[in-house]
């Protein structure tokens, strides 16, 4: 498989973790956000969208969006599995995974920033209260599932990690690059600690990305 993706790419890393937690091998080729690259015509015609991540697998289409990406990865390789099998856990574990996916990744994603910054004139200041609003919104939401319903195990759903999790990864890791607070949400710590003792998380993380050293 052929990944499109960037160090910085919080949907990114949600798609290295599945292929590692899955054992898929692949190849990643770095789109750079930050200069640009994602507009240019070579990856238009990879993802009119214009955004990261795509993936490529055999001779079909480009996979775009990380969660259909992340479904289909669980379809075609179904172990270890991401979805628990009962309707109801499942339904509950892709509610988790949408609170980052859904109300929070894209509002502070590159294309929203610059069009705060360069269209509605806010400043940096003002950009980053916006980020980390969002992400305190989602982690309040997070924790107050977490915390609140039995289905909590060691992970977001019970004692192994699902869909939710990856999506949980990829917030905490978003809301520590922009200096959101953790102290509030011991229950989302708790389990991303416990994700990042899994290899399959640690080394995906943005930080251990070719590109990212030299951008730090």
């Amino acid at each position: 498989m052929k990944l499109y993706g960037f160090w910085r790419s919080l949907a990114s890393f949600r798609v290295r973790i599945a292929l590692n937690l899955k054992g898929i091998p692949f190849e990643e080729t770095a789109i750079d956000l930050l200069q640009g690259q994602q507009f240019t015509e070579n990856y238009r015609s990879v993802n009119p969208q214009k955004v990261l991540p795509a993936l490529l697998d055999g001779d079909g289409a480009p996979l775009f969006q990380s969660l259909a990406i992340l479904e289909y990865l669980d379809e075609t390789h179904p172990e270890p599995p991401l979805l628990p099998l009962e309707p109801r856990a499942r339904a509950r574990v892709r509610g988790l995974a949408l609170i980052t996916t859904c109300d929070v990744h894209p509002l502070i994603v590159p294309r929203v920033r610059n069009y705060l910054g360069n269209e509605l004139k806010l400043d940096e200041s003002a950009r980053l209260k916006w980020i980390q609003h969002w992400f305190n919104e989602g982690s309040r939401a997070y924790e107050s599932h977490l915390a609140g319903e039995a289905d909590t195990g060691r992970y977001c759903h019970g004692d192994r990690p699902t869909l939710a999790d990856v999506c949980l990864a990829s917030h905490a890791v978003g809301a520590k690059l922009f200096e959101c607070d953790p102290a509030p949400y011991p229950t989302l710590n708790r389990i991303v600690d416990e994700c990042f003792k899994l290899d399959a998380f640690a080394r995906a993380h943005p930080l251990k990305q070719p590109g990212a050293a030299k951008a730090h």
